[in-house]
């Protein structure tokens, strides 16, 4: 083990620019890509949670007219449950009328009708969740960006007109932001009772927060083998498509980004193969002098090692550093355009594991391509 350590440190030094631009390279690539992973976690994990700020983590519908008191009993019961609330739901055009040098403004939007209860379920700022828990029946709540489009502010009178062609007059209580632009635009919060009594044919269902939002759908399941009136809606069904194109752009990302690593990884190759070339006659001596086969390739093989390992380390702690550079000075966003003000960045420990573990496979194959053709070499030839 000494000889061939001797041998792959002896080779080593003799290229030390290139073995330098190698490293180099090979961390130039796992520095990007870890940082781009980083950067995709954060974003997408803040979509999800701008989501989950007004959407419950699972809704329970029914088309029962009143609530269920046997269901409720269960979810207070269960360990798993955080808050939970009924709900009702429709559709409704809302018109703010035309004032003095300011023209109509109309827009649709989905109501909900909610309960006090509902306050365990938002995960907004403390102001919106307590103008939304009481709501008079006389009261409207609107999402900001829909508040914007009608030209309605708090104070102002809307006309509701809902799918049952029942007409309201509301003042509007307040606005509600949660981030999450198609929300913000097409939600608008009511009390309960206002909205059974535009539409008493109305289904009265649940909106479940659990303490983990990743069982929803299993939960969901669970619930439905019991009460089999009820359809679970988990969030990750609600926004598969959202969830499907953030796990895509992962992965496009992931493979754009990592073919940096397989061209660094040439660049071992490279360097092996000269080596070779050039210690042909010290490599046939060596052979001739009864050194093992496995020997030789182990001694280029050690060297692709030392300077993938070299490079991944070198890596690691650039994008680290980078990660938490962005993370202390976050890249800014246009809000209403991409639902968040900063680009966030979440460092997860199994993107650095599997970079790890692929670049380091990859240059140690490149290694191995120079290795064997070393191996390989006929001593007897080479000295004659």
């Amino acid at each position: 083990m000494r000889l061939i350590l001797t041998l792959a440190l002896s080779h080593l030094r003799r290229r030390r620019t290139q073995n330098a631009l190698t490293i180099i390279g090979i961390a130039v690539g796992v520095m990007v890509l870890v940082t781009a992973l980083s950067l995709t976690n954060g974003f997408t994990q803040s979509l999800i949670d701008a989501t989950l700020r007004t959407i419950p983590h699972l809704a329970l519908i029914t088309r029962e007219k009143e609530p269920s008191k046997a269901l409720e009993a269960a979810l207070k019961k269960d360990p798993n449950v955080v808050a939970f609330s009924s709900f009702a739901a429709d559709k409704a055009l809302i018109t703010r009328p035309a004032t003095q040098g300011l023209p109509a403004g109309v827009d649709f939007s989905t109501l909900l009708g909610v309960t006090p209860q509902e306050s365990g379920i938002l995960n907004l700022r403390p102001e919106e969740i307590k103008l939304i828990s009481s709501l008079k029946d006389d009261e409207i709540v609107l999402g900001e960006v829909l508040s914007r489009a009608i030209g309605a502010f708090p104070g102002d009178e809307v006309r509701l007109l809902n799918s049952q062609y029942k007409r309201a007059i509301l003042k509007v209580k307040g606005t509600f932001r949660s981030g999450y632009i198609l929300i913000d635009q097409g939600y608008a919060f009511m009390s309960l009772d206002a909205i059974k009594k535009l539409n008493p044919d109305s289904p009265i269902s649940y909106r479940v927060n659990l303490k983990d939002p990743l069982q929803a759908r299993d939960f969901g399941y669970q619930i439905a083998r019991e009460f089999q009136d009820y359809t679970p809606q988990p969030w990750q069904d609600i926004n598969a498509t959202l969830i499907e194109q953030m796990a895509l752009q992962k992965r496009v990302i992931g493979i754009v980004v990592f073919l940096i690593v397989i061209v660094a990884a040439f660049g071992i190759a490279n360097i092996l193969i000269l080596s070779v070339f050039e210690k042909t006659q010290e490599i046939a001596i060596l052979r001739a002098m009864g050194t093992p086969e496995k020997w030789i390739l182990q001694t280029f093989m050690l060297e692709g090692l030392i300077l993938g390992a070299g490079g991944l380390i070198l890596g690691n702690l650039l994008g680290l550093a980078v990660s938490y550079y962005f993370k202390l000075y976050p890249i800014r966003l246009p809000g209403d355009l991409y639902f968040i003000s900063s680009l966030p960045v979440q460092i997860q420990a199994q993107d650095f594991v599997w970079v790890n573990i692929v670049s380091l496979a990859t240059t140690l194959l490149a290694g191995f391509a120079a290795a064997s053709k070393a191996a390989r070499i006929e001593p007897a030839k080479v000295i004659r």
